[in-house]
This record gives C-alpha cells, structure tokens and sequence, in this order.
C-alpha cells in the first residue's frame, strides 16, 4: 500500500499532508537522489499550473533537487505535457508538473517523469516512496546545484505541437471558441490555433490563483456550450488545468466526450494507414458504443484499468499509437509520450477541415450505450470486501446477464467507491447502480 503516490503521481489538499511544503521538498530530495545516475551534471525541469499553491511548491522542490545536487530549470506555467516534452528534448534526467489537474484550485499535486519523457513506473514510484523514509543524502557545499528560469520554453512546445499536423493544414475560417480553464495553457493553446488561421474566442484564460477550474473547462463546459452557440462557432474546445486531456463541444452546444474523439481519430488514421496495433486502447470506463463502433470499423478495442499511465503502458506494450480515456485524455504516441489536449484537438479540427462537414455530423462516431457512474464516499475500511456489497455485486452482474458492464473500483486519489454500468436498457442500469451504491453506503456507515 503506497502512502504517497496514487493513479497519478501524489495529489492531495494544500497545506495537508502529503500536499505540503515539507513533503514537497523531500520529495525533491527522494526523487532526485534516485535520478542521480551516472558521472553528467543532472538536471531536472520544473513546470505547474497556475494555482496560488504552485509558488510555495515550486521553491520547496528546487530547495529539495539542488540540496541533493541536482540542478534545476524552471519553465513557469505549462501544459503537462510541454513538461513531458521539454524533459526528453532538454536531456534531463527527470520532469515535474505540479498540478492537480481538473481539481479545484485548493487541491494540488506533483508529477514526475522520466529522462524519456513517460510518467514513471509503479517500480520507480516505488523505490522514491522509500527514499522518502530514510535520511537524503545530501551534497556537499561544492556540488549544490543550480537552479534557473528560461523564457522560451511555450515557444518551443507551441512549434512541437503545430509540428503535429502536415505544413499544408491551416485552420482559416474556422471559428474556435477555446476554454483554457484559467490553467496552464492559457497562454500557449490560443497561440498554436490563432497561428494556423482560425479566428479564436478565447475564454478560461484570465488566471488569478484561485479560478483554475472554476465553472470553467473540461469538467464544467456549461459556458463553453453557451459561448460556442452565441457567437456562432463552428466547434468548441475545453483544456483542463494542466491541459493534458480535452472536451469537445460541436456547433450545436452539444458535448463530444473522448469515447468519440478516440472513435474519430482511430477510424479516421485506421483509413490512412496510419493507426498502428489494429485499434485503439481505452480504460474499463469508455463506453460499449465506442467498443462496437470500432468492430464495425474492423478494429478492436482494448481495455486497461483506469489511469492514463496504464493506457499508455498497453500502448507501448501492443504497439498502439492510439489511447486515451473517456474522459479527455488523448494520448498520440506518434506525437507525445502523454496526454496532450492540444494536440489532440488539432487532429479533431484537421478532421473538421478535411471533411468540410458540420462538427455536429463529423463528430457523431456512434450513439452510446446507457451509462451511469455513481460515487459514495467512504470514511475508511475496505468496503468493497464486505460480504454485503459482493452480494450486491454480484446480483448486479447477474441482471446485465451478459448485455452490459459494470465496474466497480476505489478512487486512486479521493476516499470514493466508484460505481459504473451500462447496458442497452437505461431503467435496469440504473437499478443495478443504485443496489450496489446502497449496499457500500451501509457496509461503509
């Protein structure tokens, strides 16, 4: 059982163990000793959002990485992606983000990546939750590091990413309203599509500390939906926080989740000759519709557990370059070695451009399966090992009877059971949803 780490680095409500300045600083010194790796100068690159909270983090890590000998490049506010990027293009030995991604702005986390620019591994994560046990050990006065700001870094990441997209695609007459969630790419994701032609409505791009995520973004579209339908647009794009994953609103005001942006894109490469693996990895929680969309395609789906790191490992496993999760995460392995919001929204306009068609038709792959997710908050044990809750489960199973799913796991970063299932019959999956959150409700009271 790891104490620090969860689905996605550590994460956690600022000012509280394990999102505090002290933690934050020994985690500089942990994750630095164990990247101290052969006889070079070591370097690491440090990038957040734009939470209040990142300053006070920001100088704990540099104070922990140079302590240990390690020096340090600070880039400011940037997609995490940008970071992943800049790691393996700047040759260091080892990349941070600090964010909490869609989570409000009093939550923060820290990510880490490695020298080739992936999120690091359970064993690595593992090793650094050990070192965050015992005495650093520190360098001596001579061998301090350094630590430095540069100001080109959301250039280079604006070029990488347009780089994504043949020369001969432009965006002109295309009209985006973009929602940059008052986040980390509120200044670079206008500039890549207000630079490849298109006329863009920028919203979500006023940061001030605490408004990241506010009623802004790909977790609260609303104003999105408003916006794209008021002025007009011909589609509309919401970035979270840090700008890894991304929401799709066509010209009708209507959400296009990443089950159908993974439909889109797959189907669309498969036609090109492009998608590698003969399909596209998703998590237990994309949709049956995206599963039997993509077998009319000729294609399968393959399914990980949740977690973008765990997509990308079967991605990297099966030779898919294309994956991501229901929720926004796009991850274009030809492309990036993480989620990229941006860039996958510049494969979903590139489409648009192509086909001439309205987002409304383009963006449509097929109609999904009734799906309903449910979250019951627990305040400790093992809840899912009562012999109440198995029952339930397995009652619900036995409902499906084989025309549906259902998915049942603990959040990774929230003291939540999570209770997902679908089927063709909308009534009975709601049913089976409200039974087992019932039965955890009464074995976590």
């Amino acid at each position: 059982m790891r104490k620090f780490f969860g689905t996605d680095g550590i994460r956690g409500l600022t000012n509280r163990a394990p999102m505090t300045a002290e933690v934050a600083m020994r985690v500089g010194m942990a994750a630095g000793a164990h990247f101290l790796r052969g006889d070079h100068k070591h370097r690491v690159v440090i990038g957040k959002d734009t939470r209040l909270s990142g300053y006070m983090l920001e100088n704990a890590l540099v104070a922990g990485f140079t302590s240990v000998g390690m020096d340090v490049v600070q880039v400011g506010p940037m997609p995490t992606p940008a970071i992943a990027m800049l790691t393996r293009s700047m040759r260091a030995d080892l990349g941070v983000m600090i964010s909490a991604s869609h989570n409000p702005y009093q939550d923060n986390g820290i990510k880490l990546f490695g020298p080739d620019g992936y999120k690091l591994s359970d064993e690595d994560e593992a090793q650094i939750e050990h070192l965050l046990t015992v005495e650093p050990k520190l360098a001596d006065a001579a061998h301090i590091g350094r630590a430095k700001r540069i100001d080109d870094a959301r250039g280079r990441y604006i070029h990488a990413v347009k780089q994504s997209l043949p020369e001969s695609v432009r965006l002109d007459g295309l009209r985006i309203v973009l929602d940059c969630a008052n986040g980390a790419a509120y200044n670079s994701a206008p500039t890549v599509f207000w630079e490849l032609g298109a006329d863009v409505v920028a919203i979500g791009v006023e940061p001030n500390g605490t408004n990241i995520n506010d009623k802004c973004g790909s977790t609260a579209p609303a104003l999105l939906q408003e916006t794209v339908v008021a002025s007009g647009a011909d589609i509309g794009i919401a970035l979270d926080g840090d700008a890894d994953r991304l929401i799709v609103v066509d010209e009708k005001g209507t959400i296009i989740d990443g089950d159908q942006i993974m439909g889109l894109i797959g189907a669309s490469w498969a036609r090109q000759g492009r998608l590698k693996g003969g399909g596209v990895v998703a998590t237990v929680m994309s949709n049956l519709g995206l599963e039997r969309f993509l077998e009319g395609e000729g294609l399968r789906l393959e399914r990980t557990k949740v977690g973008d790191r765990y997509v990308l490992e079967r991605m990297k496993d099966g030779g898919f370059n294309v994956g991501g999760e229901q929720s926004g995460h796009m991850i274009l392995s030809d492309h990036a070695t993480t989620g990229d919001g941006t860039l996958a929204a510049l494969q979903v306009l590139a489409e648009l451009v192509a086909a001439g068609k309205p987002a409304s038709e383009l963006l449509h792959r097929f109609d999904p399966v009734p799906q309903l997710l449910k979250n019951v908050r627990f305040a400790g044990g093992k809840p899912l090992e009562h012999k109440d809750v198995v029952a339930a489960i397995a009652e619900g199973e036995a409902t499906l009877n084989g025309r549906g799913r259902l998915v049942i796991r603990p959040s990774g970063t929230e003291p939540l059971i999570r209770v997902m299932a679908e089927g063709d019959d909308a009534g009975q999956v709601e049913q089976v949803v409200d039974m087992i959150c019932d039965a955890v409700r009464a074995a976590a009271a």
